[in-house]
């Protein structure tokens, strides 16, 4: 689906920072069919992946050595500053201030209070990601926390967001994220299969049109699995970290769920 523009709270951008940008950019090309030209020298090395020409992704330097390679959404705003004062008002930990990213837009990272991170895109020239929900694309951003009702109130403040959950109480009850009625994300509590000492944290999801196909092509390509191919609600997915440590998930909706 191509976007011409994005909502106020709505995730519209997604990029991952790793030491080994070469690696990644074999992978990503390779295993979702991304082109990944080398961005202006201005941009630190920077690149915006895309797909004939859309916007899709983004490949960069990691900021700080110490991070491990991490897959970042960034959502929507008017305001980054704006946003940012919110985030701080509300028991938020700012990880970056807002700053001008050239004349693309301007950014701004923060950690929720139960510590997972998230960012922050005012659009200049560059609006977001113009193609999603299409095989190779993102389509869902999903935050896993151990505070679900800290996490509810937090993001209603920041963004406005109104949260729909489904299911009852347990390891099953999901949550949808929403912005006029319409789901832009999701969240739940973190399985009891993940450490007890692991953060909270923002994953990503893109789409493909064969779970099980691409899980093999990705592992031919040097990705390791964490969850093999399993049958959710909305379709198919897996979670696989890439060759350089990133995690992230793929997703194959049942056809009757596909736009």
């Amino acid at each position: 689906m191509e976007v011409q523009r994005y909502e106020v709270g709505v995730p519209s951008w997604v990029d991952m920072g790793s030491a080994d940008q070469d690696r990644a950019k074999e992978f990503y090309s390779r295993l979702f069919g991304w082109n990944t030209p080398p961005g202006p020298p201005e941009a630190g090395g920077y690149t915006v992946c895309d797909i004939d020409g859309k916007t899709v992704a983004g490949l960069g330097p990691n900021m700080n050595p110490a991070t491990p390679p991490h897959w970042s959404t960034y959502v929507n705003v008017t305001s980054a500053d704006d946003t940012i004062a919110k985030v701080a008002a509300n028991g938020g930990t700012v990880y970056m201030a807002p700053m001008d990213v050239m004349d693309a837009g301007r950014m701004a990272v923060f950690a929720d209070p139960a510590g997972a991170a998230l960012g922050l895109w005012q659009p200049g020239q560059h609006m977001g990601a113009q193609l999603v929900n299409e095989p190779g694309t993102y389509c869902w951003s999903e935050l896993m926390t151990d505070d679900l009702e800290g996490a509810e109130a937090f993001y209603k403040a920041v963004f406005g967001w109104d949260a729909e959950t489904q299911g009852p109480e347990g390891p099953g009850r999901y949550t949808e994220w929403q912005v006029g009625g319409r789901s832009v994300g999701g969240m739940m509590a973190k399985p009891p299969t993940m450490p007890p000492n692991a953060p909270s944290f923002w994953g990503v999801y893109f789409a493909v049109e064969d779970t099980d196909a691409s899980l093999a092509k990705a592992q031919d390509l040097g990705a390791s699995v964490l969850m093999p191919a399993t049958d959710i609600e909305p379709g198919r997915f897996a979670v696989l970290t890439d060759p350089v440590g990133a995690m992230f998930n793929i997703l194959a909706l049942k056809p009757e769920l596909r736009a």
